[in-house]
């Protein structure tokens, strides 16, 4: 069942989207060339917990960092290391809050230095997925109209979607009714109602939508080697249209200049 929320929910669920999505905007900020994985983890998880949140990855099903972070062949849930990230590599950063008893998700992928026109393209175009999947989240459309607009728009690059992983519900738990595959038919699947939060979260890779799992048990690659970029917002449906919850104080300020 799909739970809706209240105006009262909603106001939390602003307030750790806001969190998080300042905590994802100083971490992309750290990615340069010789920087770990892990000490980006280490920065999100003293950044979370220093906003009076809780880093909601820790622990969930024995995952053990506050981040996955993903580098270039690997598309989610990938293990935080100490090896230094290398220029022209792409490094996924997915994490999630929990505050005032909410969660807020949200994902970005990153280029480290100078990367190829080629990654440049394919984070570009997941970003774009990502505006066609939140732009269809609207009263009286359908889950298979937010897969259907990133199924499209990828479609016409070539590029693989990957099918495995899905975004989700999303609200007092991380992991919601109903599912959101990033492919889908239009019209179909449960109607979409106001109140409803959701994470959108598309994972296109540059060759095959194939994936495998590391023996960690826990990291996703794509089955060709082939690099793979994602990109999440969480957002509330509204009357008026779909709110993303996931943007810091100053990009909220930047999109209501540009709507006026």
């Amino acid at each position: 069942m799909i739970f809706a929320k209240s105006a009262k929910d909603l106001d939390k669920m602003r307030a750790v989207g806001e969190l998080i999505a300042e905590v994802r905007e100083a971490l992309c900020a750290m990615v340069e060339p010789g920087i770990s994985t892990l000490e980006l983890n280490n920065a999100a998880d003293k950044m979370i917990r220093d906003a009076g949140a809780i880093p909601t990855f820790i622990g969930y099903h024995g995952f053990p960092f506050a981040i996955c972070a993903s580098v270039n062949s690997e598309i989610v849930h990938g293990f935080s290391k100490p090896d230094p990230l290398k220029e022209g590599d792409i490094v996924s950063l997915d994490m999630a809050a929990t505050y005032q008893g909410f969660v807020g998700d949200t994902a970005a992928t990153v280029p480290v230095g100078n990367i190829s026109e080629e990654l440049t393209k394919l984070i570009r175009v997941t970003e774009e997925c990502l505006a066609h999947g939140i732009e269809a989240a609207r009263v009286n459309n359908r889950i298979g109209d937010i897969g259907w607009a990133v199924q499209q728009h990828a479609e016409k690059f070539g590029y693989g979607i990957v099918r495995d992983y899905t975004g989700h519900g999303i609200g007092r738990n991380m992991h919601e009714a109903p599912q959101i595959p990033n492919y889908g038919r239009p019209g179909t699947k449960e109607k979409i109602r106001a109140g409803y939060c959701f994470a959108i979260e598309p994972m296109l890779n540059l060759g095959t939508a194939d994936t495998r799992t590391l023996s960690d048990k826990w990291t996703v690659v794509t089955a060709d080697g082939m690099a793979s970029a994602h990109a999440e917002h969480t957002l509330a449906v509204t009357p008026d249209g779909p709110e993303i919850l996931t943007l810091t104080k100053e990009q909220k300020a930047r999109k209501a200049a540009s709507a006026t």
